[in-house]
């Protein structure tokens, strides 16, 4: 607010929080049929952001046989005890960025 006495003008600022990008990217797994895999990666921010792992296509779930996990900005994924099946490609994705391995 600029106030001269007898004459007063506002105005106001308005922020617009910044994207959250992926700072370290996902690494390639190798293991052991039984075992189990775990991808990691790092954004640059906590976000409210939606992110999503899939499986190939397949998006994954928390359940008895993916653990996703957060804590502040590391995001991770478990597959539990992997099979054959499991082999392919595992991406993460958060708003227009995404990592595969």
């Amino acid at each position: 607010t600029c106030d001269t006495g007898d004459q007063q003008t506002t105005a106001a600022v308005h922020l617009k929080a910044a994207a959250a990008t992926i700072v370290e990217r996902l690494k390639d797994v190798a293991t052991f049929e039984g075992e189990d895999a775990v991808f990691e990666c790092r954004l640059s921010q906590e976000t409210a952001q939606e992110a999503q792992w899939f499986l190939g296509d397949v998006p994954l779930q928390s359940n008895e046989m993916n653990e996703i996990r957060v804590q502040g900005t590391r995001h991770s994924l478990i597959l539990r005890k992997v099979t054959l099946e499991d082999c392919g490609s595992i991406s993460f994705k958060v708003g227009q960025h995404s990592s595969a391995a």
